[in-house]
């Protein structure tokens, strides 16, 4: 087997995870699930999911990488419990099943960098989507992308992830402030805020049914949670880091992109008379590409913009694919190189459908959503909270000096309202699959 990678920094683990959570997750699926479940009652039940459900949830995360030191499948057998290596592959397919549509969505932001810079999208920016969203030249995209994606992983842990992601997410966060800052500007903008920015209680109990499930997957699906790369990540990390400041860091990073996505693309919708409730995937490019079209500098604007999605793209599927890399590296003596290789192409493969037709996207979507993501993260927090139990508190404890605390308290939230909150957001999305018909794929 090959020898294991480590970070050379704590700064390029927090970095590589904060990358991770704050990819497409929160600029392209944050606001179009915003905008199809209520707009600001949203906003509220995904900032109470990341904080009362994720936060705790991605520390549990961490304890099984950090206290076995291997990846998502193996950790589980490492810890005495072989039979629930299933958690872990759950894991690994769940981030395997997202990336395969995931790329086909950063091959969307590659030509539309293209189409900003020539000008393409400026006459009909709705038809411009159509176009480029499916078939031939989506397949085309896709493959650039996964290209871009399986070189990166290929140079492993510190020449390739830890690396790029350094310079991704500072970018990220200085091009979404001033983007956010061209956004205040715009005439008949406001009424974007009001809507992001202002729920009512009629409102929210209104959507609890819908919001709910789609909240708390968005929560999941924003940090990186039920796809074994949290796991896989701090499998890297020393024993002396704090893993409550360390999750604190990602989380609070990933919630700021989140809400900064909001506040760029609302405005823009509103602006440019888009209703956000029946934009769906394609609000960031039709609704950004439209707002560019009006812009005296609207291709240089465009190339930003659509820039910065393609670094938080990235950053996101190299974790993804990390995951399946990190197991079976730690499993077989193959290099990374062909390893990276081999899965890009069943990547690909996986996700020739969603590019094809983004009816087929939209399906493996919301069964991701929906049930894969939800699985995962309850059976991955009844491990931990109730049969790993006291070894967690002792792993959650290494780093924490004055803070004797915090371990019970976790673990307890971890047994009671982690998988509480999660039984819950699973039933309501069986709901959705079964009773309204989500699961049956298009035809």
């Amino acid at each position: 087997m090959a020898e294991r990678a480590t970070w050379t920094t704590r700064i390029g683990f927090l970095v590589a995870a904060i990358g991770s959570a704050v990819g497409l997750g929160n600029i392209w699926q944050f606001p179009f699930k915003t905008g199809a479940n209520g707009g600001s009652s949203f906003l509220v039940f995904y900032l109470i999911a990341v904080v009362a459900i994720g936060f705790p949830a991605l520390l549990g995360e961490f304890v099984l990488g950090r206290r076995t030191r291997l990846n998502a499948i193996d950790a589980f057998g490492e810890l005495g419990h072989r039979q629930w290596r299933i958690v872990g592959a759950l894991g690994v397919a769940t981030g395997f099943w997202i990336l395969s549509y995931y790329n086909v969505v950063g091959g969307w932001v590659m030509r539309y960098i293209v189409g900003s810079a020539t000008g393409a999208y400026f006459d009909a920016p709705a038809e411009y989507f159509g176009a480029v969203s499916a078939g031939p030249e989506a397949i085309a995209a896709q493959a650039l992308f996964v290209l871009v994606v399986v070189g990166i992983v290929a140079l492993g842990v510190e020449d390739g992830i830890e690396k790029a992601t350094k310079v991704m997410v500072p970018s990220i966060v200085l091009l979404m402030l001033a983007m956010a800052v061209w956004a205040f500007t715009l005439e008949g903008g406001a009424a974007g805020y009001e809507y992001f920015l202002s729920p009512d209680l009629d409102t929210l109990l209104a959507n609890a049914g819908t919001a709910i499930p789609f909240a708390v997957s968005q929560a999941f699906f924003t940090l990186s949670l039920g796809m074994a790369i949290m796991v896989t990540f701090s499998s890297y990390v020393g024993n002396d880091d704090n893993l409550a400041v360390d999750g604190g860091i990602i989380v609070g990073t990933n919630t700021l992109i989140g809400v900064l996505a909001g506040l760029v693309v609302f405005p823009v919708l509103f602006a440019n008379g888009i209703d956000p409730a029946t934009s769906g995937p394609s609000a960031i490019f039709i609704a950004m590409a439209s707002g560019f079209a009006e812009l005296p500098a609207g291709r240089l604007l465009g190339v930003v913009f659509f820039g910065v999605v393609l670094i938080a793209a990235l950053s996101s599927a190299i974790s993804l694919l990390e995951v399946s890399v990190s197991w079976a590296t730690d499993n077989y003596d193959i290099g990374r190189v062909p390893l990276a290789a081999g899965l890009g192409v069943g990547l690909f493969v996986l996700g020739l459908p969603s590019a094809w037709d983004t009816a087929w996207l939209t399906w493996f979507d919301n069964l991701a959503y929906q049930l894969l993501l939800p699985v995962s993260v309850l059976f991955a927090m009844l491990f931990v909270g109730w049969v790993l139990g006291d070894e967690a508190l002792t792993e959650i404890r290494q780093g924490m000096s004055g803070m004797d605390w915090f371990g019970p308290a976790w673990l307890w939230t971890v047994r009671i309202v982690v998988v509480a909150g999660v039984a819950v957001t699973l039933v309501l999305g069986l709901r959705t699959l079964f009773v309204e018909g989500a699961i049956v794929p298009p035809v």
